[in-house]
């Protein structure tokens, strides 16, 4: 794109969830206010452009560090949730705020600052080319566990399988311009898997690679067990691909059963089983596990259901700075 032709430099601002962050705020808040420095010096952004931290719900000094951050510095600015909501709706909370005070994009990223803030420069750059949303992509996952790694490409495979649209190796690394926060405006969901979400949005996008660093300070607010339940959030916010295999797996366990009655009565004329054993053990083995596994995943899309029509508000703020 010629220079001409490029977006002028935006309003931007930084979105930060913070769950129990104590331990790592202040160093995430002295390299952002350096990185946001150095970006309104080289023009790059609008001088009006800011931070702003969602506090969901912590149990420690997170709120209390923002609040003294945002006496220091005006560009740094605060949403403190009454109570924990979710890193997916503290995301949001932040989004929907740097859209209230009309910036022209939003960078969201977590607090541990493990994914590189220093790509945040070519994010911007690929914005003012003419992007609504740049996606943060890991080059790499050298630093994880192998473990780590063969899930993680587990997950993308199951995902494209089912037809979701997922960016491989993304997390909530993104830039997203003002059309993009707007559009989020009107997903009125309560279960949120936002990385699922932005790509159905169907806006021009593009890609910036990174190396995705250790963590400093602190422990992973993301053990496996929480990021399983994400996946499973993944999964079923945004496929109706489960129901139907439920189905097809219940039509295959009836066609195994019908195959098996017929070898157990086979069996039963030719007098080489006990009575009444075989025919037991397929009923209950088979058509029952069948229908238990087919209920839980009905049962879930259930919960969901009853989770959307109670309409709820997605977290309750208590404070803004």
């Amino acid at each position: 794109m010629e220079q001409n032709t490029l977006r002028p430099a935006p309003n931007l601002v930084f979105v930060i969830p913070c769950y129990n962050e104590e331990e790592t705020l202040p160093t995430t808040m002295e390299r952002l206010g350096e990185l946001l420095a150095g970006l309104k010096a080289r023009g790059q952004v609008d001088s009006a452009s800011g931070v702003c931290y969602v506090d969901d719900g912590s149990k420690d000094g997170t709120w209390r560090l923002i609040e003294e951050r945002h006496k220091l510095d005006p560009s740094c600015r605060g949403v403190k949730f009454a109570g924990n909501a979710g890193h997916q709706n503290a995301v949001w909370a932040g989004m929907d705020a740097a859209r209230q005070w009309n910036a022209d994009c939003a960078i969201s990223m977590d607090a541990d600052l493990q994914d590189d803030p220093g790509v945040a420069g070519e994010m911007i750059e690929r914005y003012r080319e003419g992007c609504e949303i740049v996606y943060g992509v890991r080059d790499d996952r050298s630093s994880d566990t192998p473990f780590k790694r063969w899930t993680a490409r587990a997950f993308y495979a199951l995902m494209s399988k089912l037809g979701v649209n997922v960016i491989p190796d993304h997390a909530d690394y993104r830039l997203v311009s003002r059309a993009a926060l707007q559009a989020l405006e009107s997903f009125d969901e309560r279960n949120l898997y936002l990385r699922g979400l932005f790509p159905v949005m169907g806006f021009k996008s593009a890609k910036v690679y990174y190396k995705r660093r250790a963590r400093e300070h602190g422990q992973s607010k993301y053990p496996l067990t929480r990021m399983i339940a994400l996946a499973w959030q993944g999964v079923t916010s945004t496929s109706a691909a489960p129901l139907r295999m439920a189905g097809f797996l219940s039509f295959l366990c009836a066609l195994l059963a019908i195959g098996l009655c017929c070898l157990s009565l086979y069996k039963y004329i030719m007098g080489e089983v006990i009575q009444g054993w075989t025919s037991l053990v397929i009923v209950v083995l088979f058509l029952g596990s069948a229908q238990l596994f087919c209920l839980s995943i009905i049962g879930e899309y259930i919960a969901k259901i009853f989770t959307e029509v109670r309409h709820r508000p997605r977290y309750i703020i208590e404070k803004y700075l």
